[in-house]
């Protein structure tokens, strides 16, 4: 989030900026282009709530143990009846 105070002879206000980089290579590239023009940020990372991260290794055991099929496969199987 990017904050930003502006005033003017009456009237200060604050706006935020909250940019969605979509890869790892644009916030490299955000935090570079920010840090040039000597802008304060903070980062703030989140982390993904317990249920998901189980999840997230639960499908990559079955993967690894075999127990997936392809995309192709998955749409035919429930899709194409």
């Amino acid at each position: 989030m990017l904050l930003i105070v502006n005033c003017n002879s009456y009237i200060c206000y604050m706006e935020s900026l909250l940019i969605h980089p979509e890869n790892a290579e644009q916030l490299k590239t955000v935090k570079a282009v920010l840090k040039a023009l000597k802008v304060k940020f903070e980062p703030q990372t989140k982390l993904l709530p317990t249920h998901v991260l189980e999840g997230i290794e639960k499908s990559l055991r079955q993967h690894d143990d075999g127990q997936s099929i392809s995309f192709e496969e998955f749409k035919a199987r429930n899709f194409n009846k």
